[in-house]
């Protein structure tokens, strides 16, 4: 159960959303935030005032004034809030449940809002697994491990290997730094097993052609 909601109907069909490229969200995983554009201040300060509730969902075509929206997105409630000295917000959204979009209403509040259709993601409000079945972990561990020695980065193997399975794959989808299309297909996965299928090839074909070269940061 996500946030206290357990079916669709219980999250709002009408929600504010923040796009960004190559930032996507998934049910149950965190997101930190730093909040300064005037717009978006707009934003958190309604949504605090209301469900705490905000979609991400990544832009479409070019940088155009008012680019288009991906058909799935994911929202998330409000979960830690800190104001900045100098005016910018600290937040980190908790995904509740992806969704597929309804369409984009007219509003007169400088950020865009959308009609939002849980219906076919509320599977995103149960319990989560808590085993790997289903999920070839040592597949997965192995791409992750090439990936990495291609960029001279490590991680904590001990937590990777013990951590619950939802956990892991989709720290590791919001996480690392793929293109916005390949961030779209983890966000798009129709499960677990599948998303989990998705990373392991995104890490194996990013470990074969990135291998040479200035090794990239992880953010």
């Amino acid at each position: 159960m996500a946030q206290g909601y357990v079916k669709a109907a219980d999250l709002p069909q009408v929600i504010p959303v923040f796009p960004l490229p190559g930032a996507i969200l998934l049910p149950r995983g965190q997101l930190p935030l730093n909040i300064f554009e005037p717009r978006y201040l707009n934003m958190i300060d309604d949504a605090m005032a209301g469900d705490r509730i905000i979609g991400m969902i990544q832009p479409q075509g070019g940088p155009q004034r008012l680019p288009g929206l991906s058909p799935i997105g994911c929202a998330g409630r409000i979960t830690s809030y800190a104001e900045t000295s100098d005016g910018r917000y600290l937040i980190t959204l908790t995904g509740c449940a992806r969704f597929r979009l309804g369409g984009e209403i007219p509003a007169r509040t400088p950020y865009r809002q959308i009609r939002a259709d849980f219906a076919p993601f509320e599977a995103d409000l149960s319990a989560p697994p808590v085993d790997d079945v289903g999920l070839d972990r040592d597949g997965l561990l192995d791409a992750l491990r090439a990936y990495l020695e291609t960029r001279g980065l490590d991680i904590d193997w001990d937590t990777a290997e013990t951590a619950p399975p939802e956990a892991l794959i989709n720290s590791l989808s919001m996480a690392l730094p793929f293109d916005p299309p390949e961030k779209q297909a983890l966000l798009e996965a129709a499960s677990l097993t599948d998303r989990s299928a998705v990373l392991t090839a995104l890490l194996t074909i990013d470990a074969a052609t990135d291998g040479d070269g200035e090794a990239p940061s992880m953010q």
